[in-house]
């Protein structure tokens, strides 16, 4: 042991004297190294919130002398910005470039540190693309939180390989006291857990596989008779997944205290523990953990250690010794027993850490000298995390696979770009490919070029000599000066005296600090994070800008070949040309300038602000196809209105929130139809962060901040069956309150053009009497409506196919997004059941808002056969299949009123429109049918309308059929404009039609609680309207895991509350989940007897959805309803009443 510990402290010893500081020499080395992909490890460290990711960098950071290792996980390196230090969480993902020296191999370390906060998650996936292995840190007291789930599909989805780190092992000494065989309990079921979340993740990879294979198969079994038998389990036999799991033996877990400086893996106390035990390595490595002890009579190791009661060989190896080294040093604090603990091991511990009053300052001084996590960590990294040579070529199709399209699908050309790929090949013939994973911001003087740099000896040696040359000529010049200054005028001598020559001078302007230009536009520098892939990019060098929505296969027909970017007049679309202004090394806080970096290797451009937007794919080659889109597992859902508090510097404002925009991978800026400059970010945190940027950083004005803009979905539901107390509706009175209300809806709106059934159906004619439109509403399945909300990029893709059809222009699409559509197709035949369902897939006229929303529009108009919209799936028989003219209009008139409901103006969800009727008044038809022309009578007669409006309807036709056939604007204006309006007009009538609700934005909420604030915890979610889904006790430690949902409306400030109320005890992950429909009627009034004896007459209490509905309507400066004082009485004195 001490030969080792001795061994240790002289490479510690020569590390930090060889790379303590970030000289010259040290950014020569990483040049070198960037070199050889071989040894380069691009990794990032994945984690829940505050288990000790930041720390666990430090550690790594203060192995190459950065930093002090006396200051690791108290500087917090890689949290450069000032909210990140005042809150103590990680908010974006810094890189920072390592050397490790193992043996005779010198690796290259890229580590990336990321947030751990559910808001930031959106840094994680910059972090992810940008790897090809990640650290995931598990606490060993908290387990397996969300985040941690979380983090490890985005790894898995990314297709990077994973280590893991059990880190805080000292809270299972200090905190829970548990014995160091308890402790391996808990570790072992920590482990389970993690693999068991790996394992459900190639579960379901396997099958989906099996399920393309048996799709392929089906066919065979379907042409032979026999019946056949398909087994789900035969994939998963059959699939190796040894390779995926976490074992201490295979050498991809670490345990340790990042925060004490210690770390191991048990190959290093195999290898210690093999020369004193006299067993081999190899054996005691597999022994090491499990359930094996140590037969001391026999000298062997055996298993069956729970069995007979035996301490396993890793608590009796292992962990024994760190507990009596915790408990020497911080429990007991036994100087006899330390010093004999520092000479065994061999080490050397300095006076002030013996002496010092705090104990875990001389335990992290043993520690970081006897088991350093860095070298455990980085010895697994380069070990076990594949280089960028090992890139698996499934996870280069993926990324070259954008959209609709696959990689079978893709040229020739763009194909062969795989090898360039998987050779990570930086010769002058290799093509450069780069992928920008997000943008962020430095100040100018940060820039190496403008930053206050150390002076070498020579450099230092040069300035004394100007120095000395200045002083020798102002002598001269003060000596000679009195007759100088009778001839010369003071003009005329400034220059002579402050340039004695020119050679000096020139050396003073080299040798000067250049300063950065005080133009305030000019203070803040976009760079880009980015990683090449292949190819060797150079300083100045041109590429081109691919954006998400480029085709290669476009490009081909349009460039002509060898088209490189400098080329001008390029006419492609969605391609463009930048230039590569400054290639950095990103180091944490700072930046180092390059000329070159080969490919495999992560950097940072300047100079892309103007051609990339927030991520982008370069490139030199103009067959490279655009990389998938990253995979963001927040939605941004929390909207605020800002506008500056002076008006005159809303051009700063504007300026600030683009520039903003360009920052932040998730945040969103919007303009409202209102004119309202609107922010969309994806949690409180992440909102609040945005706002200290924009007004610090990017507009520098003091900015208005409306409160939070929630969003709502307005839905229609099936009649309720019971009351408001839970009674049952009697079939009488319920047809009554419907009749009621139909009819006081019908005596309010009915007009001249407007009818409305009993049965809901709503028609609606033009105001010129030449078009009638008969609508329907009604509630969709919930499946459905779940359905569609998450298949709205194929809906989209299926829209763009139908539109390239009609305009008979052929889009190349794959086969696997046709099957996709398919299958979405027979999805929807299967939750539409029954008789009013009846063929309603195929009569799907549009879907709505924006032509790929949660709302359908059908066809049932008998005698008007349209083009299916899955006529892209079958072109030939769509052909037969004519559209009606104005056609679009229905369309554009149902996107309208799907857009902006009739309760608050919000978008619908889950509500399907049946288009009844269409008739049109038209040269085919010189004389209105004669159902039509009574309705038109009885709105005529209804509204006192004169007779001469009847006449021209059936004798004057011939004018109308001129103005129709012109489509020429009447008074009332094009036929197609009020067909727009007189559909979205019954659209809303015939939602009103229906029972309204409000849905509401839902979060799922995590909380993490200890029993004594349990209580408090559901007083907190109770109080704004949560629901508890299911709580479980952690095995093992008094935590409680609660899951619940919660609106959004309800949950600004609710962290800071239940944080204030549990004393910091419990604190929440909310995540946005569903859309849920509030079940009380914002229109509800009292109609039964029990509910007027439960309610009372004015029925005044708390309506929930009438509230959140009067609040957007309110903000958005619609009429609201509503009595400022009711029934007041004057106050009476006390005087006034004697």
């Amino acid at each position: 042991m001490s030969t080792r510990g001795s061994a240790e402290e002289e490479t510690d010893r020569s590390i930090r004297t060889t790379t303590v500081t970030m000289g010259p020499t040290s950014l020569d080395k990483i040049r070198t190294l960037q070199r050889n992909p071989a040894n380069i490890r691009n990794l990032c460290i994945l984690a829940h919130v505050d288990h000790g990711k930041t720390t666990l960098a430090d550690c790594l950071v203060a192995s190459n002398g950065i930093i002090s290792s006396r200051l690791a996980g108290k500087l917090r390196y890689l949290d450069s910005r000032e909210d990140e230090q005042v809150r103590g969480i990680t908010m974006k993902s810094s890189a920072i470039s390592l050397h490790y020296n193992n043996g005779d191999q010198d690796y290259l370390i890229n580590l990336i540190d990321s947030p751990g906060h559910v808001d930031f998650s959106s840094e994680v996936s910059t972090a992810v693309r940008l790897c090809d292995g990640a650290i995931v840190v598990v606490d060993a007291v908290e387990g397996v939180c969300p985040q941690t789930q979380v983090v490890l599909r985005q790894a898995w989805l990314e297709n990077i390989k994973p280590v893991l780190l059990i880190n805080k092992i000292d809270r299972l000494i200090l905190e829970l006291k548990l014995t160091s065989l308890e402790a391996f309990t808990h570790l072992q079921k920590i482990l389970e857990q993690v693999n068991a979340l790996t394992g459900s993740l190639f579960t379901s990879k396997v099958l989906e596989e099996r399920a393309e294979k048996q799709k392929e198969e089906t066919q065979e079994w379907e042409a032979s008779s026999e019946d056949q038998v398909y087994d789900w389990s035969a994939g998963l036999e059959e699939a190796d997944d040894s390779h995926l799991y976490f074992s201490p033996d295979q050498g991809n877990v670490v345990f340790a205290s990042a925060i004490d400086g210690w770390g191991f893996s048990i190959q290093q106390f195999a290898s210690l523990h093999s020369q004193r035990m006299g067993i081999k390595e190899e054996v005691l490595l597999k022994t090491l953990w499990g359930d094996f002890y140590v037969n001391a009579k026999a000298k062997r190791i055996m298993k069956g250690a729970q069995a007979k009661g035996k301490k396993p060989l890793f608590v009796q190896l292992v962990l024994d010794n760190i507990w009596s080294l915790y408990d020497a040093v911080v429990t007991r604090r036994d100087k006899a027993k330390v010093e004999k603990v520092v000479t065994s091991l061999g080490l050397k511990v300095m006076a002030r850490d013996l002496s010092h009053s705090d104990p875990k300052v001389l335990l992290s001084a043993i520690c970081r000298q006897w088991l350093p996590v860095s070298e455990a960590v980085l010895l697994m990294v380069c070990k076990k995390l594949p280089s960028p040579l090992d890139m698996a070529s499934e996870r280069v199709e993926k990324l070259m696979s954008v959209g609709a399209r696959r990689f079978d699908s893709l040229p020739e050309q763009t194909k062969d770009l795989k090898t360039a790929f998987l050779q990570c090949s930086s010769g002058e013939s290799a093509p450069v490919i780069i992928f920008v994973a997000k943008m962020f911001v430095v100040e100018t003087k940060a820039l190496p070029q403008f930053r206050h740099r150390h002076l070498n000896q020579e450099e230092i040696a040069q300035r004394r000599e100007l120095a000395r040359q200045r002083h020798a000529e102002k002598m001269i010049a003060s000596k000679t000066g009195p007759e100088r200054d009778k001839d010369i005028s003071p003009s005329d001598s400034a220059p002579a005296e402050c340039q004695p020559t020119g050679l000096s001078a020139a050396k003073m302007e080299s040798l000067t600090l250049k300063e950065p230009e005080e133009d305030g536009e000019q203070k803040e520098v976009f760079i880009a994070f980015a990683r090449v892939y292949s190819g060797m990019v150079k300083k100045g060098q041109r590429l081109f800008v691919l954006g998400p929505k480029y085709d290669p296969s476009q490009a081909l027909r349009l460039l002509p070949e060898g088209c490189t970017a400098s080329h001008d007049g390029l006419k492609v679309p969605h391609l463009s040309c930048c230039s590569m202004e400054n290639l950095y090394l990103l180091m944490g806080r700072e930046l180092e300038e390059l000329e070159e970096v080969p490919a495999g290797n992560i950097l940072g451009i300047r100079g892309l602000e103007e051609s990339v937007l927030k991520s982008a794919t370069l490139s030199d080659s103009p067959v490279c196809p655009p990389f998938t889109p990253l995979n963001f597992e927040a939605t941004p859902i929390v909207r605020v209105a800002i506008e500056p508090k002076h008006p005159s510097e809303m051009p700063k404002l504007v300026r600030g929130m683009r520039l903003l925009n360009q920052a932040d991978p998730c945040a969103e800026v919007l303009i409202q139809e209102t004119g309202e400059h609107v922010l969309v970010t994806a949690g409180e945190v992440h909102l609040q962060r945005c706002l200290d940027d924009l007004r610090d950083r990017f507009a520098k004005v003091e900015i208005s901040v409306s409160k939070p803009i929630i969003p709502f979905r307005e839905t229609v539901i099936r009649p309720p069956k019971v009351d408001m107390v839970n009674e049952d509706l009697g079939r009488q009175q319920k047809v009554a309150v419907i009749h009621q209300v139909k009819e006081e809806a019908s005596q309010a709106r009915l007009s001249d053009t407007l009818h409305l059934g009993p049965d809901g159906l709503v028609t609606l004619t033009t105001p010129n009497r030449q078009a009638l439109v008969s609508v329907r509403a009604g509630p969709l399945p919930p499946e459905v409506t779940g359905l569609l909300e998450s298949s709205s990029e194929l809906i989209r893709t299926l829209e763009l196919m139908n539109m390239s059809l009609r305009e008979g222009r052929p889009m190349d699409v794959n086969p696997g997004t046709l099957e996709d559509i398919v299958k979405l197709k027979d999805q929807l035949k299967n939750l539409f059941q029954g008789r009013k369902w009846r063929n309603a897939v195929e009569r799907i006229w549009a879907f709505g808002p924006r032509r790929y929303g949660p709302n359908i529009l059908l066809n049932n108009i008998k005698e008007y056969s349209r083009p299916s919209v899955w006529q892209c799936l079958d072109p030939a028989g769509a052909e037969a299949a004519v559209l009606r003219d104005l056609d679009n209009s229905i369309i554009s008139g149902f996107q309208l009123a799907t857009l902006s409901g009739p309760m608050c103006e919000e978008p619908l969800m889950g509500v399907c429109f049946s288009i009844e009727r269409w008739d049109m008044l038209s040269s085919a038809n010189p004389v209105a049918p004669p159902e039509q022309r009574d309705l038109m009578e009885e709105y005529s007669n209804t509204h006192e309308v004169s007779q001469s409006t009847s006449e021209e309807m059936t004798s004057g036709s011939n004018k109308e059929e001129q103005r129709f056939d012109t489509a020429s604007a009447d008074c009332y204006g094009p036929v197609s404009g009020q067909l727009i309006a007189a559909t979205k007009e019954a659209c809303r009538h015939a939602f009103q039609a229906q029972p309204q609700r409000l849905m509401a934005a839902m979060y799922t909420c995590d909380i993490m609680a200890t029993a004594e604030v349990l209580g408090r915890v559901y007083g907190v979610l109770g109080k704004r309207e949560g629901r508890v889904l299911h709580e479980e006790m952690k095995e093992g430690t008094d935590m409680f895991l609660i899951k619940a949902v919660l609106p959004i409306a309800e949950s600004f400030g609710f962290a800071d509350e239940i944080r204030k109320r549990t004393s910091g005890l419990a604190s929440p992950q909310l995540l946005f989940s569903h859309w849920e429909v509030i079940s009380s009627d914002p229109y509800w009034v009292p109609t039964t007897e029990e509910e007027y004896l439960h309610f009372g007459e004015k029925a005044d209490s708390d309506n929930q959805a009438l509230k959140y509905m009067n609040a957007v309507r309110r903000r958005k400066g619609l009429y609201v309803e509503e009595k400022i004082v009711e029934h007041a009485e004057k106050q009476r004195t006390l005087s006034k009443n004697k």
